[in-house]
């Protein structure tokens, strides 16, 4: 499940504009932007089932700063 969102993920990011022109194009860009965030964050998840229950844990948390070692 996990591998077919980081391909929808990759499919979005890789696919061309239709040819819309005015506010209609920069909806589908929107919405195309909108559709690899959703795909990408369920693509970097850990699934698991548990008692029949399908399950993602996404780590929201901000990245850790670099240290000076």
């Amino acid at each position: 499940m996990v591998n077919r969102f980081r391909a929808r993920a990759e499919a979005v990011r890789s696919r061309g504009l239709p040819p819309v022109e005015g506010p209609d194009r920069q909806r589908f860009k929107e919405q195309a932007q909108l559709d690899f965030m959703d795909f990408a964050m369920l693509g970097d998840a850990e699934a698991s089932v548990e008692d029949g229950i399908l399950t993602f844990r996404i780590d929201l948390r901000p990245a850790a700063p670099p240290t000076d070692d």
